[in-house]
């Protein structure tokens, strides 16, 4: 047994181990883009079926194991219907690789930046003073133009005046998202997809699930204000941060969208991310 071993690590090149390592890293990352959606679930029924089949050709059961593989040809041709959502958001992470980056406010030098942020932590803090829910999402390099198309266009310039009225209790437009381009509201009342991330709190209500849902599809940044506590969240990556402040918000946007290639300081990160609590 020790000299078959020895005789297969023999035969095993770099060739062999940079192939082996392809492999493992794309089988990991498809695991982690699929363990909290409900494409696990089905990949769950098809290794079932997959074993029903193989248990029916080792027991000899010709009739269930011809119906397994009719059935098994039918579920392939299907995969890329069912898994739609699922290979969507895989080419997409696959385009917002380091290569194809542009950054997301990269028309803006530093003193407009610098205005846009403090209009956008103003507006926030005084929206989470007065628990007045809010749902913003600043484009980066996936375009958003099917979400803005959901919406009303605005194309008005981000102020703290306009952010504080949009999103104003029982005004036309205060229900759905905002979405920011560079300095301007392109559209506000956009509709976003609900994460189907299954570890979330039951507490989390919709404009969570909406913001966490299109930061998994895309590399925007989304502040949430919680209409019931006034609490200030960031979603970012899949991630929700939580119980945010206004210095924290200001230094989130300035890494994601105004210092391109750098990425949250890992330790701001590791502190604030709570999936808990309330909406």
């Amino acid at each position: 047994m020790l000299i078959q071993i020895q005789g297969l690590l023999s035969t095993i090149g770099i060739l062999d181990i940079v192939d082996i390592l392809v492999v493992a890293y794309f089988l990991y990352t498809l695991y982690q883009m699929l363990i909290n959606t409900r494409a696990a679930t089905l990949i769950k029924g098809l290794l079932i079926l997959l074993v029903i089949m193989m248990g029916s050709r080792w027991m000899n059961l010709h009739v269930i194991s011809w119906l397994m593989e009719k059935s098994m040809t039918v579920i392939l041709v299907a995969l890329p219907v069912v898994f739609q959502p699922e290979l969507r958001r895989a080419l997409e992470q696959i385009g917002r690789g380091k290569w194809f980056h542009k950054g997301g406010s990269s028309d803006l030098d530093e003193a407009e930046f610098e205005e846009m942020l403090t209009a956008v932590t103003r507006a926030t803090t005084v929206m989470s003073r007065r628990k007045v829910g809010a749902l913003m999402v600043f484009e980066r390099s996936t375009g958003l133009e099917e979400r803005i198309e959901t919406g009303v266009a605005i194309d008005g310039l981000l102020s703290e005046g306009l952010l504080l009225n949009i999103f104003e209790k029982d005004t036309p437009l205060h229900d759905g998202a905002i979405i920011i381009r560079g300095k301007r509201i392109v559209a506000a009342s956009c509709l976003l997809p609900l994460t189907e991330n299954r570890n979330l709190s039951q507490d989390l209500g919709t404009r969570h699930r909406a913001g966490i849902g299109v930061s998994e599809q895309s590399d925007a940044v989304v502040i949430i204000v919680s209409e019931e506590s006034g609490t200030i969240s960031i979603a970012r990556n899949g991630e929700l941060m939580r119980y945010l402040h206004a210095d924290d918000v200001r230094e989130i946007l300035r890494s994601a969208l105004f210092e391109q290639g750098k990425n949250v300081k890992e330790t701001f990160v590791e502190k604030f991310k709570n999936i808990r609590g309330e909406k």
